[in-house]
C-alpha cells in the first residue's frame, strides 16, 4: 500500500498538507513554464532584456467601477527597479553577485500594476547608471531598431529599445543626467523625464538623488499621455491654457540638424494651432548667465567669449560635480570593499566620483535653487522651452574609445537644463536627418508636468504632419542657408515694427519673402506694417496670400478684415472677421469688429 493510503484521510490537517504540496508543485511548474518562455525569446527582443517574467496587474474592480486606466498595456523596467524575489542588478554582474534579492517591489512598479498594466521583464542598462551610449559589457548592447549598426543610447538602453521595437507599450527607466532622453532620441521614441521629486524613487537604486527621476518611454503619444497621468497620479481634467512656445536659438546652434527640420517645424505648427501665441525666440544661455549668479565659480575662461555657451558649460560642470558627490556618498563603501570589474568608461567615471573632493557642495545646491527659479520666471505656468534633445546623431557601436570631448560637452550642455532646474522634459521624435532620428525637447518648469504632457499630445500629430511635408519637399536640400537668413530678416522686421519703424519693417519682411515666398507669417507680418502705413491694398494682398498658404491664420483674417473695412468693403471685411471667430470664438477684436460691421451694413 502506498504511503498516501496509510494516512488518516478523515483528518483535515492531512488535506491541508496535501493541498499545500500540490500548490507547491503547481507553482514550480508555472515558474519553469515562465522561465522556459523567457528563454525562448530570441532576436525579436532586440537584445533589450536581461530577464523575462510576468507580473500581473491588480484585479479589475467590479462594475459599475471604471476600468483600470492602463488595462491591457504591457511594460518593462530597467535593471535598477526592485522586484520582490529578484536581485536588482543595476546593469552590473558584480553588483548582482554581491547583493540579495529584493524584499519589496518598487512603489512606481506597484503603481503601474495597480493601474492595470502588466510587467513583462527587466531591461539592460549601463552599469550603475553611468553612461549615455547604452553599451554593456556584461549583457551586450541592445539593438537600436532605428539604426541597428549604431548605439541605442543609455543608460536606459533596453527600455528604449523595447519601446521602439514595440515589444512593450511603454517602459520605465531612470533619468539621471539624460538616461531617458538620450536613448529616446537615438531610438526615435518619446521620452518623458518628470519634475524632480514628483515620482517616488523608493525601491529604485540611487545614483545621484538630486538628479534621479523615474522616467517613461513610449512610441505612442497617447500611451505616453495616459501612462504619464497614472505615473504622476494626475487629475485628467484641467482648464486649457494659452501656450507660449519659447525657442532657444543659441542652443539650436549646437545641433547638426538643419533648422528647417526642427525650429521651422515647431514654429509652423505653433503659429497654426489654436490656443498658441506666436513663437518667441531667445538666447537662453545669456538668460541663465544673468539669472543664475552662483554658476560664476564653475565657469572657465572661454576663448570664443560666448557668455551664453560658457554659462551652459558651467551648468553642465556643476551637474557632473553634483552627480559625483552624491554617487560617492551612496556607493563609496561598496566600490572600495568589492573593487568591481567594470567597463573602462564606467570605471573611469566611478573612479572620478570616488576620488572627487568637492569643496563647493553648498554652491552646487544653490545653483539648483537659482536654476529652478530662473526657469519658473521665464516659463511660468504657460510656457514651453524648445531645445534639441541631443546635439549629435547616435555613434556606431563599439566606438566609445574614439569619443571626442566635444560630444560629451554638447550633450551635457543640453541635458543639464532640466537636470539642474528640476523641470520636466519630453523628447519628441521629428523624423530623420541623414538616416538618423531627429529629436527636439519640450521643457516646462517644475511641477507643470500635466501641462507639458497635454501640450505634447496636443501638438504631436500636427508636428508629424509638418515633418512629412518638409521631408517630401523638393526644396529641402538647398533651403537651410536661405531659411536661416529669412528667419533673421523676419526677426529684424519684428524689431523694426515694435520700434514703430514701419517702412524698415516692410523692407525686412520683403527681403525675407524673396528668400522664402511661401511663408504665411512673413506675408501676414508685412501686412501689419502696411496697415500702419495706410497701404490698405498692399495689406489686403499680403493677407490673401497668407490665407492661401495657411487657412487657419487668424491674424491674416483680422488684418485683411481691417484693410477691407478701411477701404469701405464692409461685407468682405465682415466675412473675414467671421472666419477669425470660427477659428478663435473668444477673439475679442473679431467679436467687436463683427458687431460694428453688422450695424454699418444694416
Amino acid at each position: 500500500m502506498s504511503g498516501l493510503s496509510k494516512l488518516n484521510v478523515s483528518n483535515p490537517k492531512v488535506w491541508v498538507v496535501i493541498g499545500v504540496g500540490l500548490a507547491g508543485v503547481l507553482i514550480l511548474a508555472e515558474v519553469h513554464r515562465r522561465r522556459g518562455k523567457a528563454n525562448s525569446y530570441d532576436e525579436e527582443d532586440f537584445g533589450a532584456f536581461i530577464e523575462r517574467f510576468e507580473l500581473l496587474p491588480f484585479p479589475q474592480p467590479p462594475p459599475p467601477a471604471a476600468r483600470l486606466p492602463l488595462s491591457g498595456l504591457t511594460f518593462a523596467i530597467s535593471d535598477n527597479f526592485d522586484i520582490k524575489g529578484y536581485i536588482t542588478g543595476y546593469g552590473s554582474a558584480e553588483w548582482k553577485r554581491t547583493h540579495e534579492a529584493a524584499v519589496k517591489t518598487a512603489i512606481v512598479v506597484t503603481t503601474m500594476l495597480r493601474s492595470g498594466a502588466t510587467c513583462v521583464g527587466k531591461t539592460i542598462m549601463d552599469e550603475l547608471g553611468f553612461g549615455i551610449l547604452g553599451e554593456n559589457k556584461n549583457y551586450g548592447t541592445p539593438t537600436n531598431p532605428q539604426k541597428p549598426s549604431h548605439v541605442p543610447g543609455g543608460s536606459s538602453s533596453g527600455s528604449a529599445v523595447a519601446a521602439a521595437a514595440k515589444i512593450v507599450d511603454f517602459a520605465l527607466g531612470t533619468d539621471i543626467v539624460g538616461c531617458i532622453r538620450v536613448p529616446a532620441s537615438f531610438c526615435g521614441v518619446l521620452g518623458f523625464r518628470p519634475s524632480h521629486g514628483i515620482v517616488s524613487t523608493i525601491g529604485v537604486l540611487p545614483n545621484s538623488q538630486s538628479l534621479d527621476t523615474v522616467g517613461l518611454l513610449a512610441s505612442d503619444p497617447s500611451v505616453l499621455h495616459l501612462v504619464g497621468h497614472a505615473l504622476l497620479q494626475l487629475n485628467t481634467l484641467a482648464p486649457k491654457k494659452t501656450r507660449r512656445i519659447v525657442i532657444a536659438d543659441d542652443i539650436f546652434q549646437l545641433s547638426k540638424v538643419p533648422l528647417q527640420k526642427t525650429v521651422y517645424v515647431i514654429s509652423k505648427v505653433a503659429d497654426k494651432l489654436s490656443g498658441y501665441q506666436t513663437s518667441k525666440h531667445m538666447n537662453f544661455g545669456q538668460y541663465i548667465a544673468a539669472n543664475v549668479p552662483s554658476l560664476q565659480i564653475f565657469r572657465e575662461e572661454s576663448k570664443d567669449q560666448q557668455t551664453g555657451m560658457s554659462t551652459l558649460r558651467a551648468l553642465s560642470s556643476a551637474m557632473l560635480f553634483l552627480q559625483r558627490h552624491e554617487f560617492k556618498t551612496n556607493h563609496e563603501e561598496w566600490i572600495k570593499s568589492v573593487k568591481p570589474k567594470l567597463s573602462s568608461d564606467v570605471s573611469n567615471r566611478v573612479l572620478a566620483a570616488i576620488n572627487t573632493t568637492q569643496e563647493n557642495v553648498k554652491t552646487l545646491y544653490k545653483v539648483r535653487i537659482e536654476m529652478r527659479a530662473a526657469l519658473k520666471n521665464l516659463l511660468k505656468d504657460d510656457g514651453i522651452l524648445v531645445i534639441p534633445t541631443v546635439a549629435d546623431p547616435p555613434l556606431k557601436r563599439s566606438s566609445r574609445k574614439g569619443l571626442p570631448t566635444e560630444f560629451h560637452d554638447r550633450m551635457n550642455a543640453l541635458l543639464s537644463i532640466a537636470n539642474m532646474s528640476g523641470g520636466c522634459q519630453v523628447a519628441i521624435p521629428l523624423g530623420k536627418h541623414d538616416d538618423s532620428p531627429i529629436s527636439v525637447s519640450f521643457i516646462a518648469s517644475h511641477g507643470n508636468d500635466k501641462f507639458l504632457l497635454d501640450t505634447v499630445l496636443d501638438m504631436y500629430s500636427s508636428l508629424q504632419e509638418q515633418v512629412s511635408i518638409i521631408s517630401s519637399s523638393s526644396l529641402l536640400p538647398g533651403m537651410n542657408g536661405s531659411m536661416d537668413a529669412a528667419e533673421l530678416l523676419k526677426e529684424k522686421g519684428n524689431a523694426a515694427y515694435k520700434g514703430k519703424q514701419w517702412n524698415k519693417a516692410v523692407s525686412f519682411y520683403s527681403e525675407a519673402l524673396k528668400l522664402e515666398d511661401t511663408n504665411a507669417t512673413y506675408h501676414s507680418n508685412r501686412a501689419a506694417a502696411y496697415l500702419e502705413l495706410g497701404c490698405f491694398q498692399q495689406a489686403e494682398d499680403d493677407c490673401s496670400k497668407a490665407i492661401s498658404l495657411d487657412k487657419k491664420n487668424v491674424k491674416a483674417y483680422l488684418r485683411r478684415g481691417t484693410a477691407r473695412e478701411s477701404m469701405l468693403f464692409y461685407k468682405e471685411a465682415l466675412q473675414d472677421f467671421k472666419h477669425a471667430l470660427v477659428l478663435e470664438p473668444q477673439n475679442r477684436v473679431a467679436g467687436l469688429a463683427e458687431k460694428r460691421l453688422r450695424k454699418l451694413i444694416s
